[in-house]
């Protein structure tokens, strides 16, 4: 990003956040959950899935395996693997999202003493865990501001409103943790996807209404990108 472009993007983005803040002051987390292993769980359900869809799952699931430990007495035989992708089937990628989920259990339960660990580095290391779901874990469960989550809502917002010359959502955090200040990293992320969920979806739609064009007119022309 060249100086010049870098000056422009963060006064834009700096009046984008100012206007998603006035439209979602209170957006958070939309994922139910009591715990941050519960947090993590339901953040690897996710994946592909709708945050609505993974509640009406975790409904269930939460009162049936309670603990870290009933997660790794599950994934110890085929028995209870096998019934623990029959409680997730409805996420989607039932059988990959159960291998991770049942082994993130394992390692955290004998690796880490049972706890989430609170770094990216340490996150990664999991199985199921990237950069989006190690940020949004360590945002909500720990309260660590390690960098910005970027999903497929992110990846839409920077390039409607011209923030990133990436596609990729590693250049396109990196971008962002430039642009912004390290304490609007995780509001703005909610922000972002209460923004494209419910006012700016990847169709078209009534930009009469939407206040950001009037900061970026050219993404009135935008939509699924």
């Amino acid at each position: 990003m060249t100086p010049a472009k870098l000056k422009e993007r963060k006064a834009r983005i700096t009046k984008l956040s100012k206007a998603l803040a006035k439209l979602y002051p209170d957006a958070e987390i939309e994922l139910n959950f009591k715990n941050a292993w519960e947090l993590v769980v339901a953040v690897q359900l996710s994946a592909q899935s709708t945050d609505k869809n993974v509640n009406k799952i975790t409904e269930k699931l939460f009162k049936k395996y309670k603990k870290l430990d009933d997660y790794v007495h599950a994934g110890n035989t085929e028995k209870g693997r096998r019934e623990f992708e029959r409680d997730i089937f409805a996420s989607g990628f039932y059988h990959n999202k159960a291998k991770n989920i049942l082994a993130a259990a394992k390692i955290i339960k004998e690796e880490n003493a049972g706890k989430i660990p609170k770094t990216i580095e340490a996150l990664v290391k999991i199985p199921g865990f990237g950069r989006k779901t190690a940020n949004v874990v360590l945002a909500e469960a720990h309260g660590v501001l390690a960098g910005v989550t970027v999903d497929t809502h992110v990846i839409r917002f920077v390039q409607r409103f011209d923030l990133s010359d990436y596609k990729d959502p590693i250049r396109i955090e990196k971008d962002l943790m430039e642009l912004l200040p390290q304490k609007e990293w995780r509001l703005f992320t909610h922000r972002v996807i209460h923004y494209g969920r419910y006012l700016a979806p990847a169709r078209k739609y009534d930009t009469t209404k939407d206040p950001l064009i009037k900061i970026f007119p050219p993404a009135a022309n935008k939509f699924r990108v």
